[in-house]
């Protein structure tokens, strides 16, 4: 036995390696023909088809029908490649493409109202110091198929299982939604078609990945997909420290770019031009707040002062383009004043934020918001952000350990040794790429303020016009002082378009940004493979299977959950489509979730032989009521349509993104109570 492992281990490093030296002699190729003349519009939608394609031919390859290869891929995924497959899985759109982002607009520590990015890399990073630890070699010595399994072994009865399945949808399909939205953003750049048309092309690379071979074809289209995110995020972050700095290894040298970056902010902060654009987002910010006093009136104002503009054109015989251009200003404004008073409002807090120094964005290598010497309200933004930090990193780690898509990743393995093995080797495939994430936001920053801010703007580099068109939220600069040349305040970047657009923003040939895109594309295709399997999984062997179909043969409950991908995989994208929120809130929130539902029940469910039936019910209802309530309870949109002022209940001034603590919390003890209520019972005679 012991031999014939060596031997399939070794056919499996030979397999790795050709892969590895044929996909870089195809990215050579690639660029020696983009040198000799190939336009980028075949390069992009080129590499878009080749990776999706070798996906989908490894998903066709390992088609199957059997329920242990379907579920678990016949637990026998070595350490090695498994944790391949779970870096790729925990490599999602949030990591590959808006981490960097976040760090580049938030810093290391974030302002009170958004934690910075660095609790990320740490909440992650450590989350699977707790996989490890805690729970992945204690549910891989079970033999089950799915997180709900565990719940229905160890507590008996329905409701663990149908609790548990609930949740593993919940969060799940949160999740999943931020990967398809980074899948239509990442195909619509890569492509040129509009957004919805990206989702539905991605979407077919998702199906063909997951639909025929559940978890055994997820396996090994997920170490694939680890190797391209892997160089698509490495060559270009190498290739900024090597021009920066002189030096390739990014996480050992960006610390002097740092400093630098803090001298140029501060000479941002003294500039007349800076202070000019401020003046003017503060005149914005005035009239808005203007026109709130009297929403109706001034809508209608608005409204006839566009018609008079309109009319005054057409009578002096304008030219064509101007007279579109006001009728476009006419339909854009609200349809009413309800809708108005919304999108002034938020309008008018958008221009406050880009009124402060920096258009509001904390000095990127501040410690915390605010100064722990300073004035009470200074002292008090201070211990707000420390606070909000060590609240998302806790709700990061407590959801790592509780995501039900990671946890079936190590059930592949051949014992529990090896799960325990496979754990660390994802850590290690993890950290080669996170401890590139904060020098890369560094990088870019420094690129961003060197090269683009000062720069006139009929010389605008074409890649901010190219992202402008996909969305003008990514990316638009705005002559707003009027002086024909880019000011910091006058650039706007969302956090979604930073890992994107480092190949153009540091020069480098087409090629690379078609190879970042490719590997976010990897990234986002990798996690919702394993979401979508999690998702059909709970929905037809834990509900469906237990309570409406128990008869049913494991072939038929396969052949349901590959259908039921598929319409799940569709629900998705309709929601993607309608971009409900960026990347990184989705992804915290799904992390919420996944701690407050399943962390309180399966930590003691391992470790106390007391918890009960009765009190991981109660634990898990509880935590998920709790957090779900904290999160809509302050959505914007949730109270904008109740009707609902100001902002939400913050509880001791915790963010709706980090609502597991209470979740996890509350939980905790609801579940500790309840089982020793019931254990003291007295038993009726």
């Amino acid at each position: 036995m012991a031999e014939r492992d060596r031997r399939y281990e070794r056919r499996l490093a030979l397999i790795l390696a050709g892969y590895v030296l044929g996909l870089c002699s195809v990215l050579l190729l690639l660029a020696w023909a983009e040198q000799q003349g190939l336009s980028r519009h075949w390069l992009g939608p080129f590499l878009l088809f080749a990776t999706v394609m070798l996906y989908a031919a490894i998903g066709v390859w390992g088609r199957t029908s059997e329920a242990h290869e379907y579920y678990v891929a016949g637990r026998r995924i070595p350490p090695m490649y498994n944790g391949m497959a779970a870096a790729a899985d925990w490599m999602s759109a949030a990591s590959f493409i808006s981490l960097a982002g976040g760090l580049y607009l938030q810093g290391f520590s974030g302002s009170p109202g958004q934690p910075g990015g660095l609790a990320y890399v740490l909440g992650w990073t450590g989350g699977f110091c707790l996989v490890a630890l805690l729970v992945a070699p204690y549910l891989r010595a079970m033999e089950l198929y799915t997180l709900p399994d565990f719940f229905h072994q160890r507590y008996g009865g329905e409701w663990p299982r149908r609790l548990a399945a609930v949740g593993a949808i919940v969060c799940s399909f949160t999740y999943v939604v931020a990967q398809i939205y980074g899948i239509g953003l990442i195909a619509s750049r890569l492509t040129g078609v509009q957004f919805e048309i990206g989702i539905l092309l991605g979407l077919g690379g998702v199906l063909l990945c997951s639909f025929l071979g559940g978890m055994r074809a997820v396996t090994w289209t997920q170490v694939a997909q680890y190797v391209v995110l892997l160089l698509a995020f490495l060559i270009p972050v190498s290739w900024l420290a090597w021009k920066q700095v002189g030096n390739p290894i990014a996480p050992l040298v960006y610390g002097s770019q740092l400093q630098r970056i803090g001298e140029i902010e501060r000479e941002l902060m003294a500039s007349p031009q800076e202070r000019q654009v401020q003046a003017e987002y503060q005149r914005r910010a005035q009239r808005y707040r203007e026109w709130l006093q009297d929403v109706e009136g001034s809508l209608r104002r608005e409204r006839e002062a566009a018609q008079r503009r309109i009319r005054r054109l057409k009578a002096q015989d304008a030219d064509s383009g101007r007279i579109v251009a006001a009728h476009r200003e006419l339909a854009a404004l609200p349809r009413d004043p309800a809708a108005a008073r919304e999108l002034w409002t938020r309008a008018l807090q958008d221009n406050l934020d880009r009124s402060r120094p920096l258009t509001g964005l904390p000095p990127h290598a501040r410690p915390f918001a605010g100064d722990p010497g300073g004035s009470p309200a200074q002292q008090a933004e201070f211990e707000a952000s420390r606070l909000n930090f060590l609240a998302l990193v806790f709700c990061l780690m407590a959801g790592t350990a509780g995501l039900p898509h990671l946890l079936t990743r190590f059930y592949t393995t051949p014992s529990v040794a090896q799960a325990r093995t496979s754990v660390a080797w994802a850590l290690f495939f993890i950290g080669l790429l996170y401890l590139s994430v904060p020098a890369l936001a560094v990088l870019v920053k420094f690129e961003v303020m060197q090269h683009l801010v000062g720069s006139r703007f009929d010389a605008l580099p074409p890649w901010i016009l190219q992202w402008a068109r996909v969305d003008p939220s990514l990316a638009s600069v705005t002559d707003v002082n009027g002086d024909g040349q880019v000011q910091f305040g006058e650039i706007r970047l969302g956090a979604d378009i930073i890992m994107l657009a480092t190949p153009e923003i540091g020069g480098l040939p087409y090629i690379v940004s078609g190879l970042v895109a490719a590997g976010g594309l990897a990234a986002a295709l990798s996690t919702a493979d394993g979401l979508l399997l999690t998702i059909s999984n709970a929905m037809v062997r834990d509900l469906y299977g237990h309570d409406i179909g128990p008869h049913m043969t494991p072939e038929q409950r396969v052949i349901l959950s590959k259908f039921t991908l598929m319409a799940v995989a569709l629900l998705a994208s309709l929601v993607a489509a309608l971009k409900p929120a960026d990347i990184l809130p989705l992804v915290a929130a799904s992390f919420s979730l996944a701690a407050s539902i399943f962390v309180p029940a399966l930590v003691l469910g391992i470790f106390w032989r007391g918890a009960t039936r009765t009190g991981a019910v109660s634990g898990m209802a509880v935590g998920f009521a709790v957090t779900v309530y904290y999160m809509v309870a302050n959505a914007a949109s949730v109270r904008a349509a109740l009707g609902l002022a100001g902002p939400g209940p913050q509880w001791l001034g915790i963010l709706p993104a980090s609502a597991g603590v209470f979740g996890v919390g509350l939980g905790t003890a609801v579940t500790v109570l309840a089982s020793l209520a019931e254990r003291r019972r007295p038993v009726p005679a």
